[in-house]
């Protein structure tokens, strides 16, 4: 994250660098998610967060080919945060943290995005942060400032909502079923903060609908 660099763990378990995001990234290096073919799309968080918040700015979500060729894929972002790709590999959908809303792209074949909507518009207060795709098409989606989990479908429409002891920072469905979801919450989102009280932990919570793309 610190360093803007993707890394990439080979089959031997060295661990070499994949991508330069330093041209990029202006903020942290933050979540991301991979394609089919092996594309990664990267985001940052635009301006500095931790210890003092700076003035929030757009940033824009890199592109990481394969061979490790690093491209802007998308600009105007406010905080990209927990994407996900459609199962059929057409549509990536990305958290936009600070405009509380969720944002998708069509996906080219050779990986450009265009066609940029809303693909929902979270309630006042949330902040999408880490999130998942279930078989019903429909998006968790962790909350931190409002300490909750939201599901929702295309349009803004919630679903669901689980109400956390602390903040929710993530999820992802999983388990045997793929119908678990996992949720890591903590005191804070501040890493030195976590380090000093290690309230981190995972809770778990059974979905009506199994992971995307669960064979």
């Amino acid at each position: 994250m610190e360093d803007h660099k993707l890394m990439r763990r080979e089959a031997d378990g060295r661990v070499v660098l994949h991508g330069d995001l330093s041209g990029i990234a202006t903020g942290l290096a933050n979540d991301m998610v991979v394609d089919a073919r092996g594309r990664a799309y990267v985001g940052n968080f635009g301006f500095a967060l931790h210890p003092t918040m700076g003035t929030p700015a757009p940033a824009t979500l890199a592109r990481v080919d394969p061979d490790g060729n690093v491209h802007a894929a998308a600009g105007d972002l406010l905080f990209p945060n927990g994407m996900m790709i459609t199962p059929d590999g057409k549509t990536l959908i990305v958290g936009e943290s600070f405009a509380a809303r969720l944002t998708a792209f069509d996906i080219a074949a050779d990986g450009a995005l265009s066609n940029r909507r809303v693909w929902a518009q979270l309630p006042d207060g949330a902040v999408p942060d880490g999130s998942c795709l279930d078989a019903d098409g429909a998006v968790w989606t962790a909350s931190p400032t409002t300490k909750e989990v939201l599901r929702v479908r295309e349009g803004g429409a919630v679903l669901e909502k689980i109400t956390t002891e602390q903040q929710a920072i993530a999820c992802m469905l999983g388990g045997g079923d793929g119908r678990t979801l996992f949720i890591l919450t903590a005191a804070d989102t501040d890493p030195e903060v976590c380090r000093k009280t290690r309230t981190a932990r995972i809770v778990t919570h059974k979905a009506s609908a199994a992971r995307a793309g669960l064979p």
